[in-house]
């Protein structure tokens, strides 16, 4: 539930970053501005309903301050997208940019934000025969590091499980044509895995659709 004061709404999980010693009045000033501005692209609360773009709701708040240094350094593809809702509609940004623009308190009070939300699994159609063998190669090789098919916000590696596939399949491509860099673990499991593989992988994702809290 929302907390309304001082002319701003303060959502729960942020009073303790905006009251802690050293919260700059500019960070708290300009929460509202900031978490509109990743709604406009990502859904309310993070809870995008468009298939490009990722939910963000309940991903761990260390993946996303990591996730946000990378673009700060264009250590990931930083592709023009154009916000879908709000003032800024139509017009076209980049996640490098937007990184660079955030203090490290905004970024914190953003990630905090994002973490405490419940992800919700998107609806979407899914090849059920494909799931199945995805299932099987997720376990044998990447259950070690996204628990619970992929569900888990704990390992701090984002939520693959009922994420859009059209959004998990373009970062599988970044990945195989190394445009998007990952740890040396997780490349030599990835290497091992052919076109097919893939998107068996991609299509079990898309079939878990059911709300883990």
């Amino acid at each position: 539930m929302a907390v309304r004061g001082f002319n701003y709404i303060f959502y729960p999980g942020l009073l303790m970053i905006l009251f802690s010693p050293g919260t700059s009045t500019f960070a708290i000033e300009n929460v509202p501005d900031l978490l509109a501005q990743c709604y406009d692209c990502h859904g309310q609360h993070g809870h995008s309903d468009s298939p490009e773009m990722p939910i963000i709701a309940g991903y761990s708040k260390t993946y996303i301050m990591d996730t946000m240094t990378e673009y700060r350094h264009s250590e990931r593809p930083c592709h023009e997208t154009r916000y879908l809702t709000g003032p800024r509609k139509g017009q076209t940004d980049d996640m490098c940019r937007v990184a660079r623009e955030l203090s490290r308190q905004e970024t914190e009070i953003i990630a905090d934000t994002l973490s405490k939300e419940t992800f919700i699994p998107a609806k979407q159609k899914f090849n059920a025969e494909r799931a199945a063998r995805g299932q099987k190669l997720h376990k044998r090789m990447c259950e070690k590091c996204h628990e619970n098919g992929g569900s888990s916000p704990d390992d701090d590696n984002g939520i693959l499980a009922g994420q859009w596939t059209q959004y998990v399949r373009h970062q599988m491509e970044e990945i195989e044509t190394g445009r998007r860099p990952i740890t040396k673990k997780m490349k030599k499991q990835f290497d091992k895995l052919d076109i097919e593989d893939i998107e068996d992988l991609v299509q079990y994702y898309a079939s878990l659709q059911q709300r883990t809290e």
